[in-house]
């Protein structure tokens, strides 16, 4: 069903190994149960674009779990999302929401497109016919999505708005959608929270390993909603941020590069690529440079058996969802590179999500502030959790992190019996 370095193999893979550890703790066909999606839908959406002509997009929807509650996962928009990616990375948030400890099962959906090559005005007629199309797949108590790549909280409100209209009504009763823009409804530091909960997981990294952060140095690779508020995180913190890559280039200053600088001229230019403080370096080639911390914080497997042997970072700490391939987990294992695993390391995305779902639920209003407290007590509870057991079985960080999530969808499974 998927290649060796596909996503979806990825998460097999881990979960796999993370049933061998289980073996004796939970039956054995309730851990095959669990290793399959409850549900995988595929969707043509057929809407007329700007051009005045129809135009046929595949969507999917994958609802991998549902026994911690309604399924959550953020829709990705790329050309070449597949319905296994989509699968994949629903698995994943199953295990990242058990693990984090929010009432969610996991879920993901994905639109075939690419966003990069559509106008403003086709990107949001694609969005609403995807609202649309999956409207009887939405809903608070069954799939709540939010942005991933490819889409943003402009596209969460219009979705949020295409189903309120089709119920005739002025907004939506409780939350069929997270990632909205405040004024809609959204949480202030949503978008910031995945960025804000990898910077939490690393700076617990440093006192755990006894480390100092200030003076410390970082390669981030990927410059979008996690890449760039983890690296300005970081820069505030002291952290010589020495590279930086995008899609479409990267550039690198030993001395540091001025990260606010560089945010300012991706938003005029709209990518790293040519900033005048920094040189260009190679993208693949930076994933190898000297550093203490290695964010990836851009797309899957980026990290592979051909790479891991050249990684000379002393932490890496997952951004992205699956960039560290299974062979390359190991690679880094045996070289003693302390990995901060994704389900564990960007699940500040969906702490915050949740405190947006019960924001809106209650009719309530939480602080930016508020929001940042919960999150950071949150993320530095759950890495300690993981970092102890780790500690107490001598098994990886992504080990560790894996049992405990798969180990608590089993008993919500128990909890509920067996008859679903």
């Amino acid at each position: 069903m998927s290649n060796k370095n596909s996503i979806l193999s990825t998460a097999l893979a881990n979960y796999d190994r993370t049933a061998q550890m289980l073996q004796g703790e939970v039956d054995s066909d309730l851990l095959l149960k669990i290793r399959q999606p409850k549900e995988r839908i595929e969707v043509t959406l057929g809407p007329l674009l700007g051009d005045n002509k129809l135009h046929l997009f595949k969507a999917f929807v994958v609802r991998h779990s549902e026994a911690m509650g309604p399924a959550k996962g953020g829709i990705r928009m790329t050309d070449s999302v597949s319905i296994d990616d989509v699968t994949g990375l629903a698995m994943e948030m199953t295990w990242k929401c058990a693990l984090i400890g929010v009432p969610f099962g996991g879920g993901k959906s994905g639109i075939v497109a690419d966003p990069a090559k559509l106008t403003k005005h086709d990107k949001e007629i694609i969005i609403r016919s995807f609202a649309r199309n999956a409207l009887r797949h939405i809903g608070p108590q069954v799939y709540v999505p939010a942005p991933d790549m490819g889409t943003n909280e402009q596209d969460m409100g219009y979705i949020k708005d295409a189903i309120s209209f089709s119920m005739g009504k002025a907004t939506t009763q409780g939350c069929y959608v997270t990632g909205k823009p405040v004024i809609l409804g959204g949480i202030p530091g949503r978008r910031e929270a995945t960025g804000n909960g990898v910077v939490i997981c690393i700076t617990e990294a440093f006192k755990t390993m006894d480390m100092k952060i200030r003076g410390a140095t970082a390669i981030v690779q990927g410059f979008g909603n996690v890449g760039s508020v983890a690296a300005i995180g970081l820069h505030r913190l002291g952290v010589r941020i020495v590279a930086v890559s995008d899609l479409y280039g990267a550039v690198a200053d030993e001395k540091g590069l001025d990260i606010e600088a560089l945010i300012e001229h991706t938003k005029r230019t709209g990518s790293v690529k040519d900033f005048p403080q920094g040189r260009q370096i190679d993208g693949k080639k930076m994933l190898e440079m000297p550093c203490d911390v290695l964010v990836p914080a851009a797309a899957a497997n980026q990290i592979t058996a051909d790479n891991a042997p050249n990684i000379k970072a002393k932490i890496i700490a997952e951004g992205a969802n699956g960039p560290t391939s299974p062979q390359a987990d190991e690679i880094l294992t045996k070289r003693g590179i302390f990995t901060i695993p994704d389900i564990l390391c960007n699940a500040g995305g969906v702490f915050v999500s949740y405190l947006e779902y019960t924001q809106e639920t209650q009719q309530e209003q939480m602080t930016e502030e508020e929001v940042n407290d919960r999150l950071k007590k949150r993320m530095t509870e759950k890495f300690h959790q993981v970092y102890e057991l780790s500690r107490q079985r001598k098994i990886t960080m992504r080990e560790s992190a894996m049992y405990i999530g798969v180990k608590n969808v089993c008993q919500a499974m128990i909890a509920r019996g067996y008859l679903s």
